[in-house]
Parts: structure tokens; sequence; C-alpha cells
């Protein structure tokens, strides 16, 4: 391959990779397309060219990517309704899935609530949420440890 076409293959991923930054995939493809163009300027055969192109394209991204990913995407803390679930309450109202009542007291909020199992769970009880849909907290009695005799 002429280094022109290599060249053209580096710019072409790198348009690819700047119009897609946050996947951070294509750059690497630019790394081993330059490698591909240097080893064409230098006289090398083709197949040498593209063995270096394919190996540098994958090694780096198979090296690198994820060890960049976790840059990118820093971890994550659950805001507002995410932060809910796993939390412990307060129920406030009973929990009754076939009456439609219900409610809980979250992080100084009340909140629609329903049993997860459909089971009935009185005032009072401490419980998980599970999860979240819409405006309903979907909760489960917390476990206790036995209390030894």
């Amino acid at each position: 391959m002429r280094p022109l076409i290599w060249l053209a293959l580096l710019v072409l991923f790198l348009v690819v990779e700047a119009a897609c930054p946050v996947h951070l995939v294509s750059v690497w493809f630019a790394v081993g397309a330059l490698v591909g163009m240097i080893v064409s300027a230098l006289g090398g055969p083709l197949w040498l060219q593209l063995v270096l192109f394919l190996v540098t394209s994958a090694a780096l991204l198979a090296l690198l990517w994820p060890f960049i990913r976790k840059f990118m995407n820093p971890n994550l803390v659950a805001t507002n309704v995410d932060a809910l679930v796993g939390s412990v309450g307060i129920v406030t109202t009973d929990i009754d899935n076939v009456e439609a009542t219900g409610q809980v007291k979250l992080g100084g909020m009340e909140w629609t609530a329903r049993s997860l199992t459909g089971e009935r769970i009185a005032a009072g009880t401490r419980v998980k949420v599970d999860h979240i849909e819409g405006v309903k907290a979907f909760v489960t009695p917390e476990q206790t440890p036995a209390q030894p005799h």
C-alpha cells in the first residue's frame, strides 16, 4: 500500500473519533494506520503493513481502552431517585397492595409505597427500597437479626 492510502485511513479514523469522542475506539486504529504508513514509507511489504496495522490497533484497543475508560467515566454517584434504591425507610401508612395504600418516609420525604412481595406491611416497620417506578417505592421489610434467648 502506498503511504498516501495509509494517510487517508489515518485521517478517516481521526475524523470518526472527532465525531464520536466519547467512545475512544477509532483513535487506536488511527495509530495503527500511522504505523502502517511508516512501514509503507520505509518500503515494507504489504503483508507486514497490514499485520502491523492490525496488531498495533488491537493491542492498543485491548490494553489501553479499558484503562482510559475508567478516567472518562469516574465513579458515578447515584443521585436523586437512584440514591434511594437500597436505602431504609419507615412505613408511615400501612402498605396494602390490594387496597392500593401505603406510604413510606425516605430521606425526609413521603413516598407512595407498595410491597414488592405483595404482603401487607404495617406502619412503623423498617423497610428497604428495592426499586422505584415513577412515584412509587417498592419495598420489602428489613431483615433484623434474630435475638438470642
